[in-house]
């Protein structure tokens, strides 16, 4: 039976599951919703999630929302291949843990430092100065994270796990309000992440090497004044 993903471009949440399938080598059905649009916001989409939110599966008359579920979902839907939460009870709980530090911690941090820039107006003198110094404790803290990894970097061990793939859509997040004027008009000097953190250049290399990564990429941050490659740098 087919698996439907609901997704947006844009959408980091989304775009770790489009990342999590492609890391655990399975096929699905691409459903890609309009913002603009107010797809999201359809009488079709709000019976898989009323909430209106992406991402969503379903398979059959199974649907699911929340992206941390979905891998998790994924992690356990399929006996064989790659496994996203790791093959271990310790592995598992360092992944959570991993995965729930970004969301409580770190996606905070960088929010107050990306969503101005993307999503608000000017913001207010010193105030994205103010959120920097939350950004580097947080990006110090992954790279100290790759640093103990004890073969290719990695969050946790050597493999690439959900863990990863959270972590490095953030970064991207991050990197996309980084490159809005507004960010150059307030000398917000921390691009490219890799110049100051190089810890981050293999790991994203890492990811970017997953096969089907560029058809993950969220398509609309390729246009515009100031485009994203695909690779972080």
């Amino acid at each position: 039976m087919d698996i439907e993903v609901f997704w947006g471009s844009g959408s980091t949440p989304a775009w770790r599951v489009l990342l999590g399938f492609a890391l655990a080598e399975r096929p699905f059905v691409s459903r890609r919703l309009s913002f603009s649009d107010r797809e999201t916001r359809s009488e079709a989409f709000l019976a898989v999630n009323p909430r209106g939110k992406v991402p969503a599966i379903r398979e059959g008359d199974f649907v699911l929302n929340e992206s941390l579920a979905i891998l998790a979902w994924l992690d356990r839907r399929f006996e064989a291949g790659p496994r996203l939460f790791g093959t271990t009870a310790a592995e598992a709980g360092q992944i959570w843990a991993a995965c729930l530090e970004y969301e409580n911690h770190a996606s905070p941090a960088l929010g107050r430092l990306a969503r101005p820039l993307l999503f608000g107006s000017d913001p207010e003198p010193g105030t994205l100065d103010a959120a920097i110094p939350a950004v580097e404790i947080e990006l110090d803290r992954l790279c100290a994270w790759l640093d103990n990894s004890d073969g290719p970097p990695a969050v946790v061990g050597s493999t690439l796990s959900a863990a990863d793939l959270v972590w490095y859509t953030g970064l991207r997040f991050l990197e996309r309000g980084l490159t809005r004027p507004a960010a150059v008009e307030h000398n917000l000097d921390l691009l490219p992440l890799t110049g100051r953190w190089p810890q981050l250049a293999a790991w994203a290399a890492r990811v970017e090497a997953i096969p089907g990564f560029d058809q993950t990429f969220p398509p609309h941050w390729r246009d515009g004044t100031a485009p994203l490659a695909d690779a972080l740098g």
